[in-house]
């Protein structure tokens, strides 16, 4: 796909990858790039900088993400790439007393914000844009979706889920000219990262933003599922299966010296 006349929205679009894949859609032409975000002010100053539009959008809430297609379409046209790129981390216990013990909240917000607000864009998107022959999604996600992450049993969880969906999305809507990428990097230089403890999501270093949106770039314009910013993911993922417990044993490895490093 190329973007350019094309009219774009990018969710958590007011910073880090976000604010970085609607730059760079506005360097490559877009007709309109549509900012939405939780935090309207970095929404708005994004926007304002690419003579954009901005949202105030929780997209872990369907009517919100209705409202958001439905005046984008109203105010600009079609949708041609919706970029659901919002995402939360669902909460981080380095010492993984009980993977499960995590109380219900982060669970619920996880659940919403990482794969409902992808469902809540298809359910209303795709009919759409089966009418007009095709359309396209681009869904942050993570190589925590594809790998693990450690410390965090709701982010692995539901970026998971968020694989599995984007794939049954992108098997059933071929047919209809709707393609489907994910975007899953490792480590990036974001005030989510800066939050957690050190761990294995770094070990291949952080990238920028723009280097992220650059590799999404790239990946949309050859129609590519799965997009990785760090190529070595693509390594983890092969020896998960082709030695799954081994790679469980060196995943818990890890997690025993996380766990030392925040007891030390």
């Amino acid at each position: 796909m190329q973007v350019q006349g094309k009219v774009v929205v990018v969710t958590g679009g007011g910073n880090g990858i976000g604010k970085a894949l609607a730059e760079v859609f506005h360097r490559e032409g877009a007709a309109k790039v549509v900012v939405a975000d939780l935090d309207m002010p970095a929404a708005e100053a994004v926007a304002a900088s690419l003579g954009g539009a901005a949202f105030r959008t929780d997209v872990g809430k369907e009517s919100e993400v209705v409202h958001l297609i439905a005046e984008t379409e109203r105010r600009f046209g079609p949708i041609a790439l919706f970029c659901g790129n919002a995402g939360i981390g669902g909460g981080f216990d380095p010492l993984s007393v009980n993977a499960g013990g995590t109380s219900d909240d982060p669970w619920m917000k996880s659940w919403a914000v990482n794969v409902m607000a992808h469902v809540y864009a298809a359910r209303h998107l795709v009919p759409l844009m089966k009418e007009r022959g095709g359309g396209y999604f681009l869904n942050t996600v993570s190589a925590a979706g594809l790998l693990s992450q450690v410390g965090s049993a709701a982010y692995s969880t539901t970026k998971h889920a968020a694989v599995g969906f984007a794939e049954n999305l992108a098997i059933s809507h071929r047919a209809h000219g709707i393609r489907v990428s994910i975007l899953c990097p490792q480590g990036v230089d974001t005030n989510m990262l800066r939050g957690l403890p050190k761990g294995p999501q770094s070990a291949d270093g952080n990238l920028s933003p723009e280097a992220v949106a650059e590799a999404a770039l790239q990946g949309i314009a050859r129609d590519q599922f799965l997009i990785l910013p760090h190529p070595q993911v693509a390594t983890y993922m092969r020896a998960k299966l082709d030695n799954y417990d081994r790679w469980i044993g060196g995943m818990a490895k890890i997690q025993a010296k996380l766990r030392e490093g925040q007891e030390g």
